[in-house]
Parts: C-alpha cells; structure tokens; sequence
C-alpha cells in the first residue's frame, strides 16, 4: 500500500465474523509456521467468544472498505496493582494490508479500552525470531519485558498435573 493512508475502521467482531476469525486465525498460524496446531473450529470460537460466559473478545479491522486483521485479546488481573489488565492474545494484519496503520490501530483501539476500563497494564507476547514485530512494538513505545520466562501447560501434560493426587508435591 502506498500513496497517502486508507481508511481503517476497528470494530468490535460480532458472531457473524466467526469464519472471517478463523480465517485469519489459520492465516496467522501460518505465519508463525505452526498451522498444525490449530484446532479451533467455528462452533468454537462461537462459543468461547460470543457464548454465554465468554471472556475472550475479539476486533474485526477493515482497511478501505476490505477484511484485514483481526485482534483477540481478554482482561487478566495484577495482584501487584490490584487492578486488571488487558492481554492481547493475537493481532494480525492481513500481508496486503501491511503498513497501512491497521495494527497500530487495533493497538490505539485496545489501548483506549484499557485506559477506560482502568487497566493498570496492557500486555502481550511476540515470537523472538519475528523482528518486524518487534521493530513495530517498540516503535510505538512498547517494552521487552525480557526477565520474564513464559511457562505453559497442556495437552497431556496439563490432563497430568489435573489428575495428579498431588503425593510428593514440593509446592
């Protein structure tokens, strides 16, 4: 995209944007080059998203009228500020829609929602090899929060630790 910006619209996805989600789901695991690790399906996204109880959201960005990206993100809890914080779980921006300010603003979008709702933090990860992500991040004032280690838990390993009777727990 070059020449002056096109209009961007952030908008609140709804349940009819379930298959433009997974869409952009799977395009986004692609590029991390982990597409055989989605399972997702449209019945659930319905329900994590828009069904009873949901606590992910989603946002739907348009770029000049067109499907470009797609941002994931839910509200998590700081005991240290004795507040909540908003997580961004995934922002994607559609390859043709790169560098036309779509990510930055989702990003703007997100931040005015955690400012609103008296979010102490706004946080979220990034792969270390993807370098213009990063470039992005810090570009808009984001920081590394590189003495952090992030553990996670599942498939069998979780079912594990669930079943564990917890004999001989160290913890």
């Amino acid at each position: 995209m070059s020449g002056s910006l096109p209009p961007i619209d952030v908008r609140p996805a709804s349940v009819g944007d379930v298959s433009l989600i997974l869409r952009f789901i799977k395009e986004l695991a692609a590029y991390e080059r982990a597409e055989q690790q989605v399972v997702a399906t449209e019945a659930s996204l319905r329900a994590s998203l828009f069904g009873e109880g949901a606590r992910a959201h989603a946002l739907i960005c348009r770029v000049a009228g067109a499907d470009a990206g797609f941002a994931v993100y839910f509200f998590n809890y700081s005991t240290w500020q004795g507040r909540q914080g908003l997580y961004l779980e995934d922002l994607y921006v559609s390859p043709a829609y790169r560098n036309a300010g779509a990510g930055k603003k989702m990003l703007q979008h997100l931040a005015r929602m955690a400012v609103t709702k008296g979010c102490g933090r706004f946080e979220w990860s990034v792969l270390d090899w993807n370098e213009p992500a990063v470039a992005f991040y810090e570009s808009i004032g984001a920081v590394a929060m590189t003495e952090w280690v992030r553990y996670r838990l599942e498939g069998e390993g979780l079912a594990q630790l669930a079943k564990d009777s917890g004999a001989g727990s160290t913890a």
